[in-house]
C-alpha cells in the first residue's frame, strides 16, 4: 500500500489531468457544438447535410428526459432501506464532491447537486445507525483552492450539531482511487473501526466500492444523491424535451469512462 502511493506521484498527476480533459471531452452540449461548427465550415452540401442530420439526432436524443432516465436507473445502484442495514456501524464513509470551493466568497459553504450525500450522512448519524462520519474529499480542482470539500463538509457537520469527536476528516484525496486509499490508511490505525457504510451518489458507488474493496475495504453501499426520478408511463416522461437531459448523459458517460479506465489501470 505504502509503496503505491509513494513511487507513483508523476503518474498520479498526469492521471489527475487526463480525467479533467475527459470531463471536457464527454460532454454532449460540446458535441452539438462541433457537429454544428462543422456544417457551417462544409462546402460540400451532402456532408453539410449528414453533419445537420447528425446534429438534429443527437438534439433529439440527448434532450430526451426518459431515455436519460433509464439509462442512469439502470447504471446507478437502488436506495437501501435503513431496514436492511446493521444496527450500528462503525463509520459512515463520506465522499466528497458536492461543494463548489472555486465560488467566492470563501466565508461560507457552497452545496451543488449530489448534496444528499451530506444529509443522508447525517441522518445516518441522527438515526444512530453510524458511530463515526470519515469525510474523505481535498480538492478535485486543478489549482489550489482556499480550502477543502472535506473542510467545508466539516463545518455543515458542526452546525448540524455533529460533535468533533465523531468526525474524522481526510482532505488529501483528489479522486475516488485516493478516497479509498487514503481513508485505508486512516482506518489502518483504528482496528476497532470495522463495519463501514460509504455514502456516495448512486451512480458513482460501483467505481468507489470497487476502489475500496481493491485495498481491501469492503464497506456496504448506501447510495445517495439520486440523478433518477421513479419511472412514469405519462406522455410527457417520453415526449417533453429537457435540457437537464444533456448533463445528465455528460454525468453517466463521465461515470462509465471512468469505471472503465480505473478497471484498465487496475484500480478496482
Amino acid at each position: 500500500m505504502r509503496s503505491e502511493l509513494a513511487s507513483g506521484p508523476y503518474a498520479a498527476s498526469v492521471f489527475f489531468l487526463l480525467s479533467k480533459l475527459l470531463d471536457v471531452a464527454l460532454q454532449p452540449a460540446l458535441w452539438l457544438v462541433l457537429l454544428l461548427t462543422a456544417a457551417l465550415l462544409a462546402r460540400r452540401p451532402a456532408r453539410r447535410r449528414h453533419l445537420l442530420q447528425a446534429t438534429l439526432l443527437l438534439v433529439l436524443l440527448g434532450t430526451n428526459g426518459a431515455l436519460s432516465n433509464e439509462a442512469l436507473l439502470a447504471w446507478e445502484l437502488p436506495p437501501v432501506p435503513l431496514r436492511q442495514l446493521p444496527p450500528r456501524a462503525d463509520v459512515a464513509v463520506l465522499l466528497t464532491g458536492i461543494t463548489s470551493v472555486s465560488k467566492s466568497p470563501h466565508d461560507r459553504v457552497y452545496l451543488h447537486e449530489g448534496a444528499d450525500r451530506l444529509t443522508n450522512a447525517l441522518w445516518l448519524w441522527r438515526a444512530g445507525r453510524v458511530r463515526y462520519i470519515l469525510v474523505s474529499g481535498g480538492s478535485g480542482a486543478m489549482l489550489k483552492k482556499a480550502h477543502t470539500e472535506a473542510a467545508d463538509l466539516v463545518t455543515l457537520l458542526h452546525l448540524a450539531g455533529v460533535p468533533d469527536s465523531v468526525i474524522i476528516k481526510e482532505d488529501r484525496s483528489r479522486n475516488t482511487r485516493e478516497n479509498a486509499l487514503f481513508t485505508q490508511q486512516i482506518l489502518a490505525k483504528r482496528p476497532e473501526l470495522d463495519t463501514l457504510l460509504l455514502v456516495t451518489s448512486a451512480f458513482h458507488q460501483r467505481r468507489a466500492l470497487g476502489c475500496f474493496a481493491k485495498v481491501g475495504l469492503h464497506p456496504r453501499s448506501f447510495p445517495a444523491g439520486f440523478l433518477t426520478t421513479d419511472r412514469a408511463a405519462t406522455p410527457d416522461y417520453w415526449l417533453i424535451p429537457s435540457v437537464d437531459s444533456l448533463n445528465r448523459w455528460s454525468q453517466l458517460l463521465h461515470e462509465i469512462a471512468g469505471y472503465l479506465m480505473y478497471k484498465a489501470l487496475r484500480y478496482l
